[in-house]
């Protein structure tokens, strides 16, 4: 059963918002047997909606619309699919009964605009959106379903959760589909496409495996398709432990979730904490950490020493370094991070050092120079990393290299 996802208005055209609802929908739809066969973003015009109908119904049996449902004149999604479908309006009394109460609530009059908000077109089941104006309509039309849902993300997945999905299991025999994703790290992906060759070339036809490299790391997503969930997790393990015996040295994990959450998730399991001193990145590295829900059961905190005198006052690093060495080398990094051991006293440190960019760099350090040290009790690893002109790139790759430097220490000294 495959499915497309259209996006409908200006405003993701333009790159004024991201467009987030694809990808939420795209993961609903996923979860309960349904492919995503494409994803595609339209301007609020009539012809293009209409032609991206058109073509959408000839690749997928499922066709999920969001956007431009609002009361202004720009918003014109449900008039063209009243257009599409040779069909007049009615008016539906529990959509105005909804809109209504809004308005009541907010003791704000309500406009004839408003009203016409549950104007819907003759041949749409109504999906009543009870947080916004504007109802979800469901289609059926040549064998096809066409789903239409407002933009704003949180009226369109109480849609998706509390009507959409259910409505489709119950009108499909929908196959199961089974994810796992294996987190890989320090190894290129021709590295590693080459060393789990034998196990790639073993696969049945349905199972297939992606690599989806990013920053330093890859992923592997082995999927499975057909009826009995069970019976394709059981393959699918056979394969992930077939991978894992090839690569094992670089696999942080085999769930699907971020570096760093798989690092504190490794590290609170053996009552393990760290700690930062970071220069160049600014406390992006605190940020990796410290999004994550329960971080501070791993993270310690640390500081960022932007400047030389930071580095001596809060970090102890010595003079003599800091003039010898300059702030970017190993030495310096190394001190930084033995400070950070010294004063905040966790298990591990992790220190940066670089020259983000644009400007600063020099003949010998040349932008996009970092030094990145993680010291632990028994030992301190250093790594310089030469990366490109780009100061945002520079600063998340110092930061994920620095991860993947504390994931190798901690692999060598606790497994």
């Amino acid at each position: 059963m495959q499915a497309e996802i259209i996006t409908i208005g200006d405003e993701i055209l333009i790159g004024q918002i991201v467009d987030t609802n694809s990808a939420w929908i795209a993961q609903q739809l996923n979860s309960i047997g349904v492919r995503v066969k494409q994803i595609s973003s339209i301007s609020d015009d009539r012809q293009h909606i209409i032609q991206g109908l058109k073509e959408a119904e000839q690749r997928a049996d499922i066709i999920i619309i969001t956007g431009g449902l609002g009361p202004t004149k720009d918003d014109i999604t449900k008039k063209t699919l009243a257009e599409y479908f040779n069909v007049g309006f009615k008016r539906d009394a529990a959509t105005l009964e909804v809109v209504a109460g809004i308005f009541k609530r907010h003791n704000r009059p309500l406009l004839d605009i408003n009203i016409r908000q549950a104007d819907v077109p003759e041949n749409c089941t109504v999906l009543l959106n009870k947080n916004g104006t504007a109802p979800g309509m469901w289609f059926e039309n040549n064998g096809k379903i066409y789903v239409s849902m407002p933009g704003v993300p949180f009226e369109m997945m109480y849609l998706v959760e509390g009507e959409v999905m259910p409505r489709i299991k119950a009108h499909f025999n929908l196959e199961a589909i089974v994810h796992h994703t294996i987190l890989t790290a320090g190894i290129g992906e021709s590295f590693l496409a080459e060393a789990i060759a034998s196990v790639e070339d073993a696969l049945p036809a349905h199972i297939k495996l992606a690599y989806l490299p990013k920053l330093g790391q890859v992923r592997l997503r082995l999927s499975a398709y057909g009826q009995n969930e069970q019976i394709l997790r059981d393959q699918i393990k056979i394969y992930v432990d077939e991978i894992t015996a090839l690569v094992g040295d670089f696999v942080v994990t085999s769930e699907d979730k971020p570096l760093e959450k798989a690092i504190m998730d490794f590290m609170k399991e053996r009552n393990l904490t760290v700690a930062v001193a970071e220069s160049c990145t600014g406390g992006f590295l605190s940020q990796l950490f410290t999004q994550h829900p329960g971080s501070s059961e791993v993270f310690m905190g640390g500081a960022v020493t932007y400047s030389n005198q930071l580095k001596q006052s809060v970090l102890g690093v010595p003079l003599n370094t800091l003039e010898q060495f300059g702030a970017v080398s190993e030495e310096t990094v190394r001190a930084m991070a033995l400070g950070a051991l010294s004063n905040f006293e966790p298990d591990y440190s992790i220190a940066i050092s670089g020259i983000a960019g644009p400007g600063g760099g020099t003949e010998e350090k040349p932008v996009g120079t970092v030094w990145v040290a993680v010291a632990g009790k028994r030992k301190v690893v250093t790594s310089k990393f030469q990366f490109g002109s780009r100061r945002q790139q520079n600063i998340e790759r110092s930061a994920i290299n620095a991860l993947i430097m504390l994931f190798k220490l901690l692999k060598e000294e606790h497994v």
